[in-house]
């Protein structure tokens, strides 16, 4: 039940934040590999962005990729969420009845690395799809795909199961550093909240503020991972399935810090934490809602079989 209501409150949060995955994925392969002033500006910042693509694309350009969006959230977040909360539950990650940040940093690598390595067919797709546009505000390599299905049958008609998860290096490190992030930060900001007594015991509040101290951090950790993450699972390939731009995790960053400098890395900042941050807080705000609902109901059919 853990990994059911993490995905569940994953894919709610999915809803409301997919249009800032497009702007995010759109301004991390903006001007792939070339000095700035070189390449034409399409997407100037988060807003403009929003605009220019509701503008050309239209409101449906906006929540591109939201199916494999919404089946990489409750495939890959419910494994980590519902793993993570496991762990936490059988007090792995405390010491001395307090959370340990050393152990929810593991844990939360741990979880993150499963469920990224279990979604990386999924997260392909929804990247090739999301960069997909008109051709006048077009960046990046541009697939072909028709939707979801159309894309997961093709890359394994041309490239066969292993192509499927091309571009999972990326996605280990990525996971594993936002959510080590994310978990550790949100157990101790959200006990750090607790222990101001700010608000009420028990008030959705303390999960909103811990999920806003933790977004911060999530981040200014991930965005370079993230950067290269899109990069590696965009890049066009060749007849063998290998990816013509980059070798690897390794080479994507190199190439990425000496063409564009570390300001290349950072691309789609802005797009991230407007992303991150309301998809940190809605994912963990719902998960706590969902065990309390899961809760209630659970006593409920329990009252009602004894009475």
């Amino acid at each position: 039940m853990d990994f059911v209501l993490g995905g569940v409150a994953a894919c709610g949060a999915c809803l409301f934040t997919n249009p800032l995955e497009v702007v995010k994925t759109r301004m991390q392969l903006q001007g792939e590999l070339k000095s700035r002033g070189t390449y034409q500006i399409h997407y100037r910042n988060v807003f403009h962005a929003f605009y220019t693509i509701g503008k050309i694309d239209g409101l449906a350009g906006l929540q591109k990729g939201l199916v494999p969006g919404l089946v990489y959230q409750m495939c890959m977040n419910g494994v980590r969420l519902g793993s993570y909360a496991i762990i936490e539950s059988l007090g792995y990650i405390h010491t001395d009845g307090r959370v340990s940040a050393a152990k929810s940093t593991v844990a939360g690598a741990v979880a993150g690395v499963v469920g990224a390595v279990m979604g990386s067919p999924i997260y392909l797709v929804k990247t090739h799809l999301q960069s997909q546009a008109t051709s006048s505000i077009a960046v990046g390599h541009q697939y072909k795909h028709r939707g979801m299905m159309h894309a997961l049958m093709d890359i394994h008609k041309q490239h066969g199961i292993l192509g499927l998860w091309r571009g999972a290096s990326a996605a280990v490190p990525r996971v594993s550093v936002g959510s080590a992030a994310q978990l550790s930060t949100f157990s101790a900001s959200k006990e750090l909240v607790t222990d101001l007594q700010v608000f009420s015991e028990g008030s959705w509040l303390i999960a909103l503020s811990a999920g806003m101290i933790s977004s911060v951090v999530v981040v200014s950790a991930m965005t370079p991972f993230d950067v290269i993450s899109t990069r590696l699972y965009n890049q066009p390939v060749d007849h063998l399935g290998k990816g013509i731009l980059y070798k690897g995790f390794a080479d994507c960053f190199s190439m990425t810090l000496k063409k564009e400098g570390m300001t290349g890395l950072y691309k789609g900042l802005g797009a991230s934490y407007f992303r991150l941050g309301p998809h940190t807080i809605l994912s963990l705000v719902f998960l706590c809602n969902c065990i309390s609902l899961f809760l209630v109901c659970d006593m409920t059919i329990y009252n009602l079989r004894i009475n």
